[in-house]
């Protein structure tokens, strides 16, 4: 009887280490490495999606394109640890549709490259352990390079160079703040927000993230990630 709690307490300290072994494991080597495919991209695959992705570095983007999906979809990305609760509490509260959602790009990143889509409390809560480990092993311009080349823009169309050339015939570099816009525009459904036909709603929602990324103060509200 006295051997239990020796027991437990091996077996707490096994527990605690594949706790954080698990995160340093999965995440920490794409701080180096460009992955070769995600999640997603695997199930797009999978669904019979004709998939393009192209992997292009920070450098051979333009500015407008991270500029533009922080705008988009997580205007605090450079200051927070993985989870805005000021916009989820802000979510919570509101009824109205919100131009901006609860996750972050970190959050998005894990769910992109290592789970699934759908409402699921296995999958938050996976996201949520792996964007601990996503903000204390990768800088966070690393985060939002791998982000924009993984993002789905389009059926069958990830990465920000993919989608440049198929809906605007030119390479990520060379895009434009309106393009940049569009892309960011379409990320809440790509499957249904041409990014190639803007709809009204589309055009509005473009016209929001030129306002926001204006601003922001422009690109150089990322020169310091």
């Amino acid at each position: 009887m006295k051997r239990k709690p020796r027991r437990w307490l091996q077996l707490t300290i096994v527990g605690v280490f594949l706790f954080g072994a698990l995160p340093t494991t999965l995440v920490l080597p794409w701080r180096w490495i460009d992955p070769p495919t995600s999640s997603f991209i695997s199930r797009a695959r999978s669904e019979g999606f004709d998939v393009h992705q192209e992997w292009v570095d920070w450098d051979a983007m333009s500015p407008f394109l991270p500029l533009a999906v922080v705008a988009a979809e997580d205007q605090n990305f450079p200051h927070h640890l993985g989870f805005d609760i000021e916009s989820i509490r802000s979510a919570l509260e509101e009824d109205r549709p919100r131009q901006r959602g609860a996750s972050t790009i970190s959050q998005q990143v894990v769910k992109n490259l290592f789970l699934w889509p759908g409402p699921s409390w296995l999958r938050k809560g996976l996201e949520a352990y792996l964007t601990v480990g996503v903000e204390m092993l990768w800088p966070k311009r690393r985060t939002l390079e791998i982000y924009l080349n993984i993002a789905e823009f389009g059926p069958g169309v990830f990465g920000a160079e993919a989608a440049a050339r198929r809906f605007f015939e030119r390479p990520a570099k060379e895009v434009t703040a309106r393009q940049a816009a569009i892309l960011a525009a379409v990320l809440p459904n790509p499957k249904h927000l041409p990014a190639a036909k803007p709809t009204r709603y589309l055009e509005e929602r473009v016209a929001w993230i030129l306002r926001q990324m204006k601003q922001l103060g422009g690109p150089a509200y990322l020169e310091a990630i």
